[in-house]
């Protein structure tokens, strides 16, 4: 009887652990919606990790018509005027891609990171050229692609990054990306 137990336990924890790595969507944060009606019925480039996430390299399409695709992390060193201070960045360089019929502001993309589980500031490093979105202010008309490259604050070693990119900060609709960084 402790031994059937204690297999439910480990299996359990295994379950959670494995949940934790990359996240469980759930209806309350509108990942979990994505995968049904946020991702167009052709959506094979879209491969998902667990459930909802997404890989770094692959495209995703917001019902508005607005493509995103988000290119594997690199790792740097950030320089000494680079803010937060921070061991090791990670940078990825975010493709936005208007294939919808209405202007899209940029201003509100709204792109937020966790490493393990715990929440990453963005690194401003201008020595590096890691700015941020500099061209918030600009429009991106349809047929219109717009590249941006973010960099986070990660851990020494290396790590499993979430990105989680929303087209605008009240959209409930988010696009995330999980891997190794």
């Amino acid at each position: 009887m402790a031994l059937a137990r204690t297999c439910k336990i480990m299996f359990t924890t295994g379950l959670l652990s494995l949940a934790v790595a990359c996240g469980v969507p759930s209806a309350h944060d509108g990942t979990a919606a994505i995968g049904a009606a946020g991702s167009p019925a052709g959506a094979g480039a879209s491969a998902s990790q667990a459930g909802n996430d997404l890989k770094f390299g692959a495209d995703h399409r917001f019902a508005n018509g607005v493509t995103i695709s988000v290119g594997s992390p690199q790792s740097f060193k950030p320089s000494a005027s680079a803010y937060p201070r921070s061991p090791r960045g990670a940078a990825f360089d975010v493709q936005l891609t208007n294939d919808g019929t209405m202007t899209y502001r940029l201003s509100g993309l709204t792109v937020s990171a966790t490493a393990a589980g715990v929440a990453v500031k963005q690194v401003v490093d201008t020595t590096q050229g890691f700015t941020g979105i500099t061209d918030a202010g600009k429009d991106v008309p349809p047929g219109r692609t717009v590249h941006v490259t973010l960099a986070f604050a990660v851990p020494q070693e290396p790590v499993q990054l979430r990105l989680q990119i929303r087209q605008s900060a009240a959209d409930a609709a988010v696009a995330t990306y999980c891997g190794p960084a």
